[in-house]
């Protein structure tokens, strides 16, 4: 798994990353919820471990800003404040499950992976992706828009299902290459943007709407909402 941690304060970090690092995970670190935002937008992670009080900005504003962008990557907050009301506040902000310190790293571990559980289940389940008029069967592989049928091949319905399934989130170049060509570097951007401009093309000539954005600087975001 790949995960982030949100933490400031330093012996609690070190514990958890050394221990998920041992179990063979992945873990990116931010000390600040600034940091820790700007990661959460950019990467893409199974989970996000995000600590209630740090500076910059706080966790439940994080996890806040996650979710008003769509983003339901599953969240487990971790607080020292253990009553019910500041877990009822978490678990409303957005967060997933509420973790008061001191804890044991094995609670901490099956608790992720139950959120890991959770989100896998709920991904399954979903088989039609929708937006606006346009829609994208992930078991027959079609795809149509106000009924009209779109033919795309292969990596253009990876490309348009990746961008489905992060509606109204800006996604970079790098993500694109990383979850749609399994690329982890940067060969050359110019192939994303061809092939982005080809599913354009196919989703938007024809209709009043636009639905694909580009992002200038950032990358690109589906969304029925104009700029």
């Amino acid at each position: 798994m790949k995960l982030l941690l949100i933490e400031d304060d330093e012996s609690h970090a070190q514990f958890i990353i050394s221990g998920l690092k041992q179990a063979g995970h992945t873990v990116d670190h931010a000390k600040d919820g600034m940091d820790g935002l700007f990661l959460a937008t950019e990467e893409k992670y199974d989970v996000m471990i995000i600590d209630r009080m740090v500076p910059k900005l706080d966790g439940l504003a994080i996890i806040q800003a996650l979710r008003s962008s769509n983003n339901k990557t599953p969240v487990l907050i971790l607080s020292s404040l253990a009553k019910v009301e500041e877990r009822i506040k978490g678990l409303k902000a957005g967060g997933d499950d509420y973790l008061t310190k001191p804890f044991e790293f094995g609670e901490l571990m099956a608790r992720i992976e139950a959120l890991v559980r959770r989100n896998s289940s709920e991904q399954k389940e979903q088989t039609i992706l929708k937006l606006d008029d346009l829609e994208m069967n992930l078991l027959t592989r079609e795809v149509t828009r106000s009924e009209k049928p779109i033919d795309l091949q292969n990596k253009e319905f990876r490309l348009l299902e990746f961008l489905m399934r992060r509606p109204d989130q800006v996604v970079t170049r790098t993500m694109l290459l990383e979850g749609v060509w399994d690329f982890h570097f940067s060969p050359n951007t110019n192939l994303i943007d061809a092939q982005m401009s080809k599913l354009r093309q196919k989703v938007d000539k024809d209709f009043k709407r636009q639905l694909i954005h580009t992002v200038r600087g950032a990358g690109y975001k589906i969304s029925a909402k104009q700029d």
